[in-house]
This record gives structure tokens, C-alpha cells and sequence, in this order.
């Protein structure tokens, strides 16, 4: 018991272990870099060959979302002792074996192993000399559906960005039933009334923890750029309407991929429906609660995920649709870079004949079919072929990204860049047709073309990857592309729309398609009875 006669000593020795303990936590490091003090302990790392790069992989930015972790928000790391070895990718997060297909060979794939539920773990390549520093930061959020994907597939590699200045951080997060499952049980658990988008939390958990590590690495805080391609730029269009993000970056990098008509386009995708959606999980794996659910093999869970959509409207994370969130004007500002590629639609199978897709677009169009059949022409079977995949194209992404660009350059705040990516990959055999397809700008982007084994790489790719990178570079650095020595990339806006052509000799020029896009968006607009983002 405390009295007068011990009651000082002991307050001091309260606040000597409070100051010892606080002080032993904040990120700090050797000016070597050989060993950073981080949330949770010592780190150490690797270089790369020539030395001026410092690489640490597989560090963990939050605990294990295993057992009775599972469907819950990312908690704090667990502290370690010693010095931890961070010179591995983590495991990539739970999913099916990487298979090549299509255009997307190993390159682009994780790799084989290890692949775990205990998955959440980043990324780092800088090539600051000090913490003093203060280098701009990227943070990459890889694709893959929301059902696949990784840290580790080798075109993200951050070791050509880092060597122009900029502090590269590559994330993991939970994908499939693991990291997008709603289910009414969970939803009163978490104590702010919504399930369903843990992969999205990972990713913020992630920004949170880089925005409080990341000054040890010679990063800065203050100057963050997000970046991500397909479901990870879904996934940037996500963040970025967030209100959980306030504060965590200042730039948005997206390539071939928003939800901002999501909940026009594929339906609301609203709470209630997800939580439907895992209910029935739940009764097809004979689960009467989560208790049992959390309990069952994450191979045997793995199973059912084909029913599983992604980011929903859940009322947190995403307290509104997105489309909702920018047209009230409630979203982050950012400077944004955005864009598609030439062939991101791709046919799988047969493409369909002349008639067959005339008959198909008088189906879904009708008396408007002919107008269309203007911007995806079908005199004869090859146009038909082409204007099929051009369709998905649009559908899928060109709208998508095209809206977004439109509703943020209508407002007059940051200045959004946009591009389109047509140079079609060099390539042997069958991977000949698929072109400038989707994924195939990552490589040029982050200067990786090294990576990609199978491509016989011409001098124009070298040169296009050398132009592209550093225009990625000036934006991440500043919010502008534009740099001297490098073709003049224009601001975007809604009276001439104005892209950068990324091909053979990079030029600007007016939007490719745009009278397609409109029709599109037009007729997707009449349909669900929705106001334009004119």
C-alpha cells in the first residue's frame, strides 16, 4: 500500500517505466539502416546489389487475423524480441494456387508459396541515407479481383522506383471470404455496426502504420501517394472515398479500375445484401454461428468464395455509395493520375460472329443498338471480335475511370491527369493477341520490363518504360507528371479531354473513344434512372 513516505518514489518510477516504454516504441534507426526501430521491435533488411537501396520485406503491420481474429479489423502488431530478419516477402494472403492464364504468365502471379491466412505484412525500398530525410512515398495496392493477388508478384518490385527518389511500400490484404465476408453476427460484433469489408481496413491499417513508421525509413508522412491497378484501384477509388482516410495521402494513382457506379452498375451492393450473401455461406458449410465458422480449416472456407463481391456499402468504411460520396463532395482531396489500357477487355473463348453480336447489342440495347454499332462497329467478324472486347473494355473500366476523372476535373480542385496505355506488348506465339491488355502498363510504369521474361523487349519498350516511370515519379513527388526533357502531359478537363497517348513516341491527344464511352454511360444512366456527373 502507497503512503506518504513511498507514494514519490513510486510516481517516479512510473514515469521513468512510462518514458522508457514510450520512447523504446517510436520509430527510430541506425543512420546505416542496418537495423529501424519500428512499432513492435528491430527490424533488419537487405540491399540491393550495388548497395544504395535498402530493401526489408515481410514486415508486419498488424497482428495475425487468424482464430478468433478472423472477420475482425486489423489489430495492432505484436511486439517481438531481438532484432526481426525482414529479408522475405511475407505469405501472400489466402487464395487458390497462382495459375498462369490468358496473358498473365508467372510474372504476374505471387509466388507459389508461402500463401497464409496470417498474411498482413508490407514492403519497403528506400534509398534515403537518413531518417532525416524526407522522400516522397508510394504505396502499392496490388489487383486480382479482390479474390487473388500479392506483394510478391515480381512486376512490383520497388527497387527502380526507389532509385528515383521515392520511398516504395508494397501491402498485402485479406481477399476473398477472408477479407470481404458480411454476416449479421459480425456486424453487431465490431462495434460500429459493419462487416464485410476487412480487406479494405488492411489497406487503411497499412496507410496508418506508414504514416506513423514510415519518417524511420526517410519518409515522408506528410507526402503519400496510393496507387493500385485493377481491384487495386477499385480499391484507391475506395480509399479515397473514405472518411476513414483523412489525412493519410495527398495523391491517387489509378490504373484500369474504380467503383465509383458501382452501386449503379452491378447493384447497391449494400450491407444487407452481403450479410444476406454470408448467411447463405454460412448454411452451405453448416455453420450455425461465426464461433463455428472461425473454427473450420481456411482451406475448406476457401471453397466458397466465388459468392463473395468485395468492398461493399457497409456504413463505416463506406458510409455511403461512392458515387453518392464525390457527387456530395465528401470524398479526399487528391491529385489524381488515371487511365486504362487499349485491350484490358479481353474474350475468353469464341469471339461472336457479325450477327451474333448485332443480335446480342439489339437484345441489350434495342432501338439505341444502331447507335452503338457506330463506336463498336461489327461490318464482319473481325470488327465484331474487336468491338466486343472493346465493350468489356469500356464497361468494365473505361467508364469507370472516365467518370471519376470527369467528376473530379468538373470540380475544379486538384488536376487529374489521364492517360491511355496502348502499346501492345512484344510477344511470341498465343500471347500475341492479347496486346496492350490489362496489367501489361505495370511493368513500363515501374520501370520492371527486367521482370517479364517472355516479352522480347524492343528498344521502344525501354524507352516508353524510361518516359512512363518518370512521369509516375513526378507525380508521386509533386502531383504533376511534368518534368523537364519529358513530352508535355496535359491537365485533363471536360471540354477537350485531353490524355496522354502512352505508345511508340508518347503524345497528347484527345480521349481515343470517347463518343462510345459517353453512349454508354448515357445508356447505363437512363436505365437505373440516375443523374449524370455532368
Amino acid at each position: 500500500m502507497l503512503n506518504k513516505n513511498n507514494f514519490i518514489p513510486a510516481l517516479f518510477f512510473i514515469v521513468f517505466i512510462f518514458l522508457h516504454v514510450s520512447f523504446s516504441l517510436r520509430p527510430t534507426q541506425k543512420n546505416s539502416f542496418d537495423e529501424v526501430r519500428i512499432e513492435g521491435g528491430i527490424i533488419s533488411g537487405t540491399t540491393n546489389a550495388t548497395g544504395n537501396i535498402h530493401i526489408f520485406k515481410g514486415i508486419p503491420f498488424a497482428a495475425p487475423p487468424v482464430g478468433e481474429l478472423r472477420w475482425k479489423a486489423p489489430q495492432l502488431v505484436l511486439p517481438w524480441l531481438g532484432t526481426k530478419k525482414c529479408d522475405a516477402f511475407g505469405p501472400s494472403p489466402m487464395q487458390g494456387n497462382p495459375t498462369p492464364f490468358g496473358p498473365w504468365s508467372e510474372e504476374y502471379l505471387i509466388p507459389k508459396t508461402p500463401i497464409s491466412e496470417d498474411c498482413l505484412y508490407l514492403n519497403i525500398w528506400t534509398g534515403a541515407a537518413s531518417a532525416k530525410e524526407k522522400r516522397p512515398v508510394l504505396v502499392w495496392i496490388y489487383g486480382g479481383g479482390f479474390v487473388s493477388g500479392g506483394s510478391g508478384v515480381p512486376i512490383y518490385d520497388g527497387e527502380a522506383t526507389a532509385n528515383k527518389g521515392i520511398v516504395f511500400v508494397s501491402i498485402n490484404y485479406r481477399v476473398g471470404i477472408f477479407g470481404f465476408f458480411a454476416h449479421p453476427e459480425l456486424t453487431k460484433e465490431a462495434g460500429h455496426h459493419a462487416s464485410g469489408n476487412y480487406g479494405l481496413m488492411d489497406q487503411i491499417a497499412a496507410l496508418n502504420w506508414v504514416k506513423r513508421n514510415i519518417s524511420a525509413f526517410g519518409g515522408d508522412p506528410a507526402n503519400v501517394t496510393i496507387a493500385g491497378q485493377s481491384a487495386g484501384s477499385m480499391s484507391v477509388n475506395c480509399l479515397v472515398a473514405s472518411p476513414l482516410c483523412k489525412g493519410l495521402f495527398k495523391q491517387a494513382i489509378a490504373e484500369s479500375g474504380a467503383s465509383i457506379l458501382q452501386s449503379n452498375l452491378f447493384g447497391k451492393n449494400l450491407l444487407a445484401d452481403a450479410e444476406e450473401a454470408g448467411m447463405k455461406v454460412a448454411k452451405s458449410l453448416h455453420a450455425n454461428n461465426i464461433a463455428q465458422l472461425r473454427n473450420m480449416p481456411a482451406a475448406e472456407l476457401l471453397k466458397t468464395s466465388s459468392s463473395l463481391r468485395g468492398p461493399i456499402v457497409d456504413g463505416y468504411v463506406l458510409p455511403e455509395p461512392i458515387a453518392d460520396i464525390f457527387k456530395s463532395g465528401k470524398e479526399n482531396e487528391v491529385a489524381l493520375l488515371t487511365g486504362w489500357n487499349e485491350d484490358d477487355g479481353v474474350i475468353f473463348g469464341k469471339p461472336p460472329s457479325s450477327a451474333e453480336f448485332k443480335t446480342q447489342m439489339e437484345k441489350q440495347y434495342g432501338d439505341n443498338a444502331q447507335r452503338l454499332l457506330r463506336f463498336y462497329p461489327a461490318d464482319n467478324d473481325e470488327k465484331a471480335a474487336a468491338s466486343q472486347a472493346k465493350i468489356s473494355r469500356d464497361m468494365i473500366f473505361g467508364i469507370q475511370n472516365y467518370t471519376w476523372a470527369n467528376e473530379q476535373a468538373g470540380k475544379n480542385m486538384h488536376k487529374v491527369y489521364v492517360y491511355h496505355f496502348a502499346r501492345k506488348l512484344p510477344a511470341t506465339g498465343d500471347y500475341q493477341k492479347y496486346g496492350a491488355f490489362h496489367t501489361g502498363e505495370v511493368a513500363y510504369a515501374y520501370d520492371n520490363l527486367k521482370f517479364v521474361h517472355r516479352c522480347p523487349w524492343e528498344k521502344t519498350d525501354y524507352d516508353l518504360a524510361e518516359t512512363m516511370s518518370a512521369y509516375w515519379a513526378n507525380f508521386i513527388k509533386t502531383g504533376n507528371p511534368n518534368s523537364k526533357g519529358l513530352p508535355e502531359w496535359p491537365a485533363y478537363n471536360t471540354k477537350d479531354y485531353p490524355v496522354m497517348i502512352l505508345n511508340e513516341g508518347p503524345h497528347a491527344g484527345p480521349l481515343p473513344g470517347r463518343q462510345g464511352l459517353d453512349f454508354l454511360l448515357g445508356q447505363i444512366q437512363k436505365r437505373n434512372g440516375l443523374n449524370s456527373f455532368e
